[in-house]
């Protein structure tokens, strides 16, 4: 079921706030690494390896520990793994390591019992503990309801008891996809059933003096992640409750788009003050998560720094609105802005355009022998040329943008547009008729030019900030714009310098450290803003980083916000000791035959704990059911059980192509 608040902001805390701090949560005791409150936003991960092996769990805890993880989240399914966490503890503290351990408990409360009485924490997810999850359509009475949670009451009660009486801090963890039976009848597969889900359990601690709790609201879709964190806090702050928050949007994937897909979740979170500490879920080795962690985080606390030393200027805001609606804007030459995808800018203006060749790195391959251009669906829309002029024919499909005195100055302006900065715009004696770029920033709205500006069916803004708080600033430019009255196309545009990837390598553990930091920050500071309905494009500027990345990334972006389908989308699992088949080679294997299936979302899962709950919102998926056995489902549903390995991608395709999804990979691709 689709969530009706998809294409409608949740109501909450922060979307309208215009000064960077963070949402002040209760301090939560985790062994002697506290959470919340004043301290900093803490980073963790979670072991892949079986946790009965005891010297794999613990040489791999070490390596995540030097990474940067500051507590270690370890799977226990059963009360053997329960068990054998006092192992792990034993062997980690005879190392002299101290770090907080978490058990990761899902179905089984002996087992977290068990587990409450040895680590420092425990993860229970209210959508299975003690609770129904059979994929049944369920009406409850109220009385049936009550009932339901009585009973959950006191299957859940002797847990909180043994936190008690042993100082072990508690994760109360909603996962989109795993939520009960009793929820999805009552608020469907939405942020509303998420919130409540948690607050259920929440309220059972609170009536048992329990206040050791930290809380999540994961899900694969960084858009119901963010509602339904905003959500939460709204009805948190209502019951009096500020417990510290977990971050994660669960199953980001590998490479690029899983970093991509989790900055777009957890930042935009972050913007806005929330967060006590986060885990990034890449299908990768788990000591590769905590420098993305890091140097999201890192950001954060610079930022704070920063603005306690420097004099910063404060967001103009003309809207008197607490919230930030979603910008309608026009439709400008039947190209930008409506109810089209976004559009997406690359800066070539420093480039050889001399070489034809160059235009690959944005999406157009020439056939020098046919003297052609292939395009695809990762080609750009716009280059920005300023005011150089390229000796070769441009493709005819790629729209050309200049300086306003060298576009003037052009004999044929066909696909070619100029952009002017509001000055020259209002006294320019030549505009184009199909679509005039304008350089514009939240702080010019209140300048006498911006008074003078005559803006008109073919007026496209493009937005800058160069606000500490970059993002906010841009936020509430939107909101002023729809107070002003005017709706035009806005492109958003951020700028990176080599400096803002400068500092210690460390940050992020990665030799092509800029590239990395660019797909975190950009990530971010576009996709807090897409996610909400802001913004016609996106102009990413960044000198440290290739042309070629600065398009993947900016398609990437668009991808995870859902707000423009370029590509197939992959919903893997981090891997956790209950895996039952190599999850990155799986996932590569699967990558290589279906990355041609734009659109399509394909769930990779390691067991069925993660199967049908947390892929959700996947079309498809392959799902560890038992050693070499796959179960293949087509949305929630199972299509077939227990599929050797060895035929199980085969099988995937032939239900994707008894669905007619399937197209063949153009050759040469």
């Amino acid at each position: 079921m689709e969530s009706k608040h998809l294409t409608t902001l949740a109501g909450g805390y922060c979307n309208s706030k215009t000064e960077y701090s963070r949402f002040f949560t209760r301090e939560v005791q985790i062994g002697d690494i506290p959470m919340g409150g004043n301290n900093p936003i803490r980073i963790q991960s979670m072991t892949t390896v079986d946790t009965m092996d005891t010297m794999g769990s613990v040489e791999q805890t070490i390596k995540m520990v030097d990474a940067g993880c500051e507590y270690v989240r370890i799977t226990a399914p059963s009360i053997k793994e329960a068990e054998n966490l006092a192992n792990i503890k034993k062997e980690l503290r005879a190392r002299g390591y101290t770090v907080p351990l978490v058990a990761d408990i899902h179905f089984t409360p002996n087992a977290a019992e068990v587990a409450a009485r040895i680590v420092e924490k425990v993860r229970v997810n209210p959508g299975n503990y003690a609770d129904k999850k059979k994929f049944d359509q369920i009406d409850y009475t109220d009385s049936e309801y009550q009932g339901e949670l009585n009973r959950i009451y006191k299957k859940f009660a002797p847990l909180v008891n043994i936190c008690k009486e042993y100082g072990t801090a508690m994760r109360i963890g909603t996962n989109h996809g795993s939520l009960s039976d009793r929820i999805m009848s009552r608020y469907g597969d939405t942020p509303e059933g998420m919130v409540e889900s948690a607050l259920e359990f929440i309220r059972i601690c609170e009536d048992l003096n329990y206040y050791n709790l930290c809380v999540s609201m994961k899900s694969s879709n960084p858009m119901v992640m963010v509602q339904a964190y905003r959500l939460l806090v709204e009805k948190m702050v209502a019951e009096n409750m500020n417990y510290p928050l977990h971050l994660g949007v669960t199953e980001a994937g590998d490479g690029e788009d899983g970093r991509i897909k989790s900055a777009v979740g957890i930042g935009t979170l972050l913007e806005d003050g929330l967060g006590d500490t986060v885990r990034v879920s890449l299908t990768e080795e788990p000591e590769k998560e905590a420098p993305v962690a890091i140097a999201l985080v890192n950001r954060y606390s610079k930022r704070v720094k920063e603005l306690e030393q420097s004099k910063e200027r404060e967001i103009i805001k003309i809207a008197p609105s607490q919230e930030t609606k979603p910008y309608s804007s026009q439709e400008v030459n039947a190209f930008i802005g409506g109810s089209l995808v976004p559009r997406i800018i690359v800066d070539l203006s420093t480039k050889n355009l001399k070489d034809p060749f160059i235009l690959s790195d944005v999406g157009y391959k020439y056939d020098a022998i046919l003297d052609k251009y292939h395009m695809g669906d990762q080609s750009v829309d716009f280059v920005y040329l300023g005011d150089s002029l390229p000796s070769f024919t441009m493709p005819g499909n790629l729209k050309q943008l200049y300086n306003y005195k060298t576009w003037k100055g052009l004999e044929n302006k066909t696909n070619i547009h100029p952009i002017y900065s509001i000055e020259e715009f209002n006294t320019a004696e030549l505009k184009d008729s199909a679509m005039n770029l304008i350089y514009v920033s939240n702080d010019q709205l209140e300048s006498e030019e911006f008074a003078n500006l005559q803006v008109d069916k073919t007026t496209v803004f493009i937005l800058e900030t160069d606000h500490l708080h970059g993002m906010a600033d841009q936020r509430q430019f939107f909101a002023n714009l729809q107070e002003i009255g005017i709706d035009c196309p806005v492109i958003l545009k951020r700028s990176y310098p080599a400096s803002d990837f400068s500092g210690p390598v460390g940050d992020i553990m990665d030799p092509e450290e800029p590239i990395s930091k660019i797909q975190l920050y950009a990530a971010t500071d576009f996709g807090a803003l897409l996610i909400d309905g802001l913004g016609s494009g996106i102009w990413l500027d960044s000198i440290a980083t290739p042309t070629d990345k600065i398009a993947s990334v900016s398609f990437g972006i668009l991808q995870a916000t859902r707000s423009r389908i370029s590509k197939t989308e992959y919903i893997s699992c981090p891997s956790c000791g209950r895996t039952l088949f190599d999850l990155q080679e799986t996932t590569q294997m699967i990558r290589s035959r279906t990355n041609h299936l734009k659109g399509l979302k394909i769930g990779i899962m390691g067991c069925i704990v993660n199967g049908p709950g947390e892929m959700a919102d996947a079309d498809y998926g392959y799902v560890g059911a038992g050693p070499d056995k796959i179960t293949l489902y087509r949305g929630k549903e199972v299509v077939k059980r227990n599929v050797s390995s060895a035929k199980a991608l085969d099988e995937l395709i032939d239900i994707i192509k008894s669905d007619g999804l399937w197209v063949e990979e153009e050759a040469g691709k």
